[in-house]
């Protein structure tokens, strides 16, 4: 592995965020496999039934309570620490995950691209705000104070993700594009990897328990736990230069 690098991209999946104890959404045994998608993650289930999605989010919501950071989330903002501080280079997290656990950790360049569970946002002004609490249809905006147009602030299926213009910025930019704990099934992120590739400029690395259905398209894969493969990855790196 070549180096040393001066402008990093990470995607991280729900492979990095499995480890810390969270319940993925894919896995055989993930939640998908325990309630409908269409019912608690669309547009058009929120439209029939706003009080099941509402619970559905507030379980995941309160329940971030009792997770916290792991080994992998850890080094990487180590990373972007040191990187900065080194010469002047920089990390980019692009998370599909909707958790707090990077910046828990202590990232600080970070872009939920499918938003995050401990925020919400009212589609009546926009607003979007930090939350904790359980919320609900009677839920009134505290900016416009207006009830019922208050929801989560997380990207449903159907819906464009977020910041995918920076995204695509940060990609043609970047000399390092990692990903780490993704499927490689899901779109637009699974795409990410083609994108560095025509800028023909970027190492690419995939840092995964099994390879993903992209795999083939990194030149460069390793297999094993976030938590082992992230630090001694990072390590590596920092030796580098």
């Amino acid at each position: 592995m070549a180096g040393p690098y001066r402008r990093i991209v990470v995607l991280t999946g729900a492979g990095i965020s499995k480890e810390s104890g969270l319940d993925t959404f894919r896995d055989k045994d993930g939640l998908w496999t325990k309630v409908r998608l269409e019912d608690v993650a669309t547009p058009g289930g929120f439209a029939r039934n706003p009080d099941y999605v509402h619970d559905f989010h507030n379980s995941l919501r309160t329940g971030m309570a009792g997770y916290s950071p792991n080994a992998a989330h850890e080094a990487l903002a180590r990373l972007e620490a040191e990187l900065a501080a080194r010469n002047g280079g920089r990390l980019l997290v692009v998370t599909q995950n909707v958790d707090d656990l990077h910046e828990r950790a202590g990232s600080r360049n970070v872009l939920h691209m499918h938003g995050e569970i401990l925020k919400i946002r009212c589609e009546n002004c926009g607003t979007v705000a930090e939350s904790r609490e359980a919320i609900g249809t009677a839920t009134i905006c505290a900016t416009c104070t207006t009830p019922g147009y208050v929801r989560p602030h997380v990207v449903w299926f159907e819906e464009m993700p977020f910041h995918m213009a920076k995204i695509g910025v940060e990609l043609a930019a970047c000399d390092l594009f990692v990903s780490i704990g993704t499927s490689g099934n899901v779109y637009p992120a699974a795409g990410f990897v083609d994108e560095v590739r025509r800028h023909g400029r970027a190492h690419t690395v995939e840092l995964n328990l099994e390879p993903s259905e992209g795999a083939t398209l990194f030149a460069e894969a390793r297999q094993g736990p976030a938590t082992d493969l992230v630090p001694a990855f990072v390590e590596e790196l920092l030796a580098a230069g």
